[in-house]
């Protein structure tokens, strides 16, 4: 099967769908967005998509101006820096240029469209499967890297959408070492950027953040702090068997949560986006953004950063991975929702059970969704 070209939030690109999952890959940046899960009777689409997609934006990045859902980086980050005298755009040639459609099948109960990509400012091939199953509400994710030599910080780039009420969703995650606020100014007052939590910081709770005045923040819940845009990096227990992050909107009756292998994807970036970016193309207009960035990266800044020694390596937790020609890297997250009910809260647990994963929250309520963990392990 090869479906035809369409064109979704002003890109180009593959629609496909299982009976419970619709969704979008653009042709350029491979970009998944939007993405349709079917809970019961209705029908939600938690991600991401920038008001500007439809704009000319001269000047602009590619990753950019497709800007959605989730996205695959290779290398992750701004990439400002040259290294050994490779140049890449933000988060890579992966979320910039075109991909090529490879196929659309079906075995069983599983559809999957086959992407690929030759990667040119570093010589070596990413293949992209996306992957949905009939009777689940997940798209199941992979690329594989095959080809390359040397350093990579690599991530996923999922990025939420929440209502536009304060406090509306509970954030959580599995069991981290630690927590980092990016020890960079991340946004300037003189450049028209703000944020609140205080650079360099270190936190064991996202209930307690220190922030710039003294004071400490709660980051488990969003939105909040309008006007402000902020970033943080946990290290993830690479001894867990899978690690996860959740978003419970209650008011939208649903649960979205994350699932990769803490010893590939070695830390989790949490971006939150709120309006307090005031120059082109963001003007203070993308607001109630949550990104949940798995990466084995250093912060936002790009593979110069990430392969040298850093705070986070030194503490001895890696920001890149090490590719080798003779052996394929191959990297898999799961992106799922469930359905809640509205006395459910923050996630505190997601465990197996059965063919699935069990969720309970901190209320005490449980639910059930059909899942194949063993995806993130191959």
């Amino acid at each position: 099967m090869k479906p035809s070209l369409k064109t979704n939030a002003g890109q180009p690109g593959w629609s496909f769908a299982s009976n419970r999952v619709k969704a979008f890959l653009t042709r350029t940046g491979g970009q998944l967005g939007p993405v349709e899960f079917q809970l019961c009777r209705r029908v939600v689409q938690p991600f991401a998509i920038a008001p500007w997609t439809k704009e000319p934006l001269p000047g602009t990045p590619t990753m950019l101006k497709v800007l959605r859902g989730d996205f695959f980086c290779a290398p992750f980050g701004g990439n400002a820096a040259p290294f050994r005298g490779e140049r890449h755009p933000p988060h890579g040639e992966t979320a910039n240029r075109d991909w090529t459609f490879r196929s659309l099948d079906r075995a069983g109960d599983a559809l999957c469209l086959h992407a690929s990509m030759q990667v040119s400012a570093r010589r070596g091939r990413v293949d992209k499967r996306l992957i949905l199953r009939d009777g689940q509400t997940a798209v199941y994710c992979e690329h594989v890297l095959s080809g390359f030599r040397g350093p990579m910080p690599v991530g996923t780039h999922p990025m939420l959408r929440f209502p536009d009420e304060p406090g509306a969703g509970y954030i959580s995650t599995s069991a981290f070492k630690r927590g980092h606020v990016v020890p960079v100014a991340w946004e300037q007052p003189e450049a028209r950027g703000y944020s609140h939590l205080k650079p360099g910081a270190t936190f064991s709770s996202l209930k307690r953040v220190p922030a710039r005045d003294g004071s400490t923040a709660d980051i488990s819940r969003f939105p909040v702090r309008r006007g402000y845009e902020e970033l943080v990096e946990l290290v993830s227990d690479a001894s867990l068997p899978f690690a996860w992050s959740a978003v419970s909107l209650p008011g939208s009756g649903y649960a979205f949560f994350v699932i990769k292998d803490p010893r590939v994807l070695r830390e989790t970036i949490l971006w939150f986006s709120n309006g307090g970016r005031h120059y082109p193309p963001w003007n203070g207009r993308h607001v109630n953004v949550l990104g949940v960035e798995d990466v084995t990266a250093f912060y936002h800044l790009g593979l110069a950063e990430s392969a040298k020694a850093n705070s986070l390596n030194r503490a001895g937790a890696p920001t890149a991975v090490t590719l080798s020609p003779g052996k394929p890297l191959r990297v898999a997250h799961i992106l799922a929702v469930a359905a809640i009910p509205r006395d459910f809260n923050e996630v505190v647990s997601i465990v197996p059970c059965g063919g699935g994963v069990k969720l309970t929250s901190r209320s005490g309520r449980i639910v059930v969704t059909p899942l194949d963990l063993g995806f993130v392990r191959g």
